[in-house]
């Protein structure tokens, strides 16, 4: 496969749905991802390796504006980010296709509704296995297909839960999940959220499209393949050419079509590095590649109550969206609370270094834990850029006025529920698994680099598709709308013929 007829950059929700939607198609596609395998490992349950040591984080550090460096947590292996992902697989809400007005602005429309796009959830569902349940949001949109199975049992403790903010007239709602319990606790009784998958447990990128893909003579997969640059054609109307660094040699691939897909981040500093007569880079007329980047404002709440365990093991299994579309009282929207899986005081000391480790199992052993989420809306000088090989990150945070209502409305909730001490502290820039927004998509070439089907408006055989191309981040997972994003790109692309 010297020079195949697709090179697909990178392995993860973006990259290995596209490829799963274009297998039988009958092109010839290779797949480069600059990670490896993941190996079954005896860290891959031990929280302390995980949570302590950062046993899986990259060796790159990148760069905060303004110089201090950072060690990110973005992973480089086959599957991407998902390998490590909570399998929260929930769709935008309906509202969140059409402007909607929020506390620190205007988060923008896509360029088509959600009735448009809602087949194209519905087959990435089905696709990805997820468990869930219908009927217990009143924010959920309409399905056109319920879902195949049931959503994962609520474990004691957590029902209890549910059963305490139903008391208060909340409406608890049964997560979404790409997870197959039994299954993963066969391989050990640890929750998933932010363990590495190497089994079969966890749907995710990898062991989902990756395995359907793969299943294709004509798809192959290339590990320890780091896309350096693009190359223009001299008229600069595509792409010609695909450099990569593989055991320490630089090759080049001359596909017909290239589909970008390495994350948002990564996504946005290729473009940037490739050469260009301007010198700012590919697909970028509109200088909007790496602005507008995005990642969700969000907290880590402790519901604790010293009289009573949390015995749960994985725990991740409940979503509350009561404040999602406005405050309750009339105000605009605050955002999504989810379940954390279940920490441990190892966990904890990741966060707080000085704490008796005793305190720490206690704390965490009598622990409900939350994530709150709230809607970062896109500003072109929050942004992805490069220095040489370095990233750079400049993220401004806006809207942080919905992060901290949520937080005030959810620890008033949980003192209600019996809960006497409630803790919260919010994720900083070295978790950017939720970045999105570098390479976004919409109807105008002067405003955004690609078109509604993921094209470049520059680049006729580049496609991008991956958390880069959302015009704005909502305030849930996006791992679901990248994947019927990259389903529908598929279907697009094989109906046009671009290069069967």
């Amino acid at each position: 496969m010297t020079n195949p007829d697709i090179v697909i950059i990178g392995s993860g929700i973006g990259g290995a749905t596209i490829a799963s939607g274009l297998a039988g198609s009958g092109a010839s596609i290779l797949m480069l991802e600059r990670g490896e395998l993941l190996p079954a490992t005896p860290h891959t349950r031990d929280t302390r390796a995980i949570f302590v040591d950062g046993h899986y984080r990259p060796k790159e550090m990148w760069r905060e504006a303004g110089g201090a460096a950072f060690n990110p947590g973005n992973y480089y292996y086959v599957g991407g980010n998902s390998k490590f992902y909570g399998a929260v697989l929930i769709r935008y809400r309906k509202e969140d296709f059409s402007e909607m007005e929020h506390y620190g602005g205007v988060s923008p429309a896509w360029p088509f509704s959600y009735e448009e796009f809602e087949p194209w959830y519905s087959r990435a569902e089905q696709l990805f296995r997820v468990r869930g349940a219908l009927g217990e949001d009143p924010t959920e949109p309409f399905h056109s297909i319920p879902y195949a199975f049931g959503p994962v049992p609520d474990e004691p403790p957590i029902a209890r839960a549910r059963a305490e903010l139903k008391g208060l007239g909340l409406h608890p709602a049964s997560l979404p999940l790409g997870v197959d319990i039994d299954a993963w606790l066969r391989d050990g009784k640890t929750g998933w959220d932010a363990f590495p998958n190497t089994g079969t447990g966890k749907v995710d990128a990898q062991t989902g499209p990756l395995v359907t893909a793969l299943a294709d003579r004509n798809i192959r997969l290339e590990t320890g393949a780091h896309v350096e640059y693009l190359e223009a054609s001299s008229d600069a109307t595509t792409i010609a050419a695909v450099h990569y660094r593989q055991d320490g040699r630089l090759k080049k691939v001359t596909p017909k079509l290239v589909i970008l897909s390495a994350g948002a981040v990564n996504s946005a500093a290729i473009l940037l590095r490739s050469p260009s007569p301007n010198g700012n880079g590919l697909a970028n007329r509109s200088d909007q590649v790496g602005r507008n980047f995005m990642n969700h404002n969000s907290s880590a709440m402790l519901a604790i109550d010293p009289r009573r365990r949390n015995t749960s093991v994985y725990q991740k299994t409940l979503m509350l969206n009561d404040y999602y579309l406005s405050d309750s009282k009339g105000g605009r929207p605050l955002g999504n609370v989810q379940l954390l899986g279940k920490i441990d005081g190892h966990i904890l000391r990741a966060n707080v270094k000085l704490a008796p480790k005793f305190a720490l199992d206690f704390m965490a052993g009598h622990a409900v834990d939350w994530y709150l989420m709230c809607e970062d809306l896109p500003d072109p000088e929050s942004r992805i850029m490069v220095d040489g090989k370095d990233i750079v990150m400049q993220w401004r945070r806006s809207n942080m006025q919905s992060l901290d209502g949520l937080t005030r409305v959810m620890r008033e909730n949980f003192r209600a529920c019996g809960y006497p001490i409630v803790l919260s502290r919010p994720f900083d820039k070295r978790t950017p698994s939720h970045q999105c927004g570098t390479v976004k998509m919409g109807d105008d070439p002067a405003t955004s680099p690609l078109d509604p089907f993921c094209r470049s408006f520059d680049h006729k055989n580049l496609f991008v598709v991956d958390a880069g191309f959302l015009p704005n981040s909502a305030a849930v997972n996006p791992a679901l709308s990248i994947a019927a994003q990259a389903l529908r790109v598929a279907d697009h692309i094989r109906k046009s013929e671009l290069v069967l």
